[in-house]
């Protein structure tokens, strides 16, 4: 099965495919994440990170947000892990409702600036997006 595992690192078809059928709540946040509206942070949309690819992420910080929609409800153990690898490869992942986005992007893009301030530019001695999965 390493064959496997190998075939889906790096997923940038994946990413590709994902990025063209974005639920309501993605292209909100993006629309306010893009171009460095937000504090001149650089944010990529479905973003490849060894085997997964993240909703939105901050590579220069090693921040991931995440837009959970229903399904998630469904898979709380598999993101969790998910998480979890992400975060011994160094990013801080926040998580937020389709819902919180769509009624309060105010509050959702504040949290996500204050997220950002208080981490420090690339963490030493953590896997790249492609090495050490």
């Amino acid at each position: 099965m390493p064959g496997k595992h190998r075939a889906n690192l790096n997923n940038i078809p994946g990413a590709r495919a994902l990025r063209t059928r974005e639920t309501p709540a993605e292209d909100v946040l993006w629309e306010a994440l893009r171009g460095r509206k937000l504090s001149d942070i650089k944010f990529r949309r479905q973003h490849p990170i060894g085997p997964f690819v993240t909703d939105f992420c901050c590579a220069e910080l090693r921040l991931i947000v995440e837009l959970d929609g229903e399904i998630h409800a469904t898979q709380t153990e598999r993101d969790a892990e998910r998480q979890a690898l992400l975060q011994q490869a160094g990013y801080c992942v926040m998580r937020f409702s389709n819902d919180q986005v769509l009624h309060d992007l105010t509050a959702i893009l504040a949290s996500i600036n204050a997220a950002s301030q208080q981490l420090p530019s690339r963490i030493p001695g953590y896997v790249s997006r492609r090495e050490g999965w």
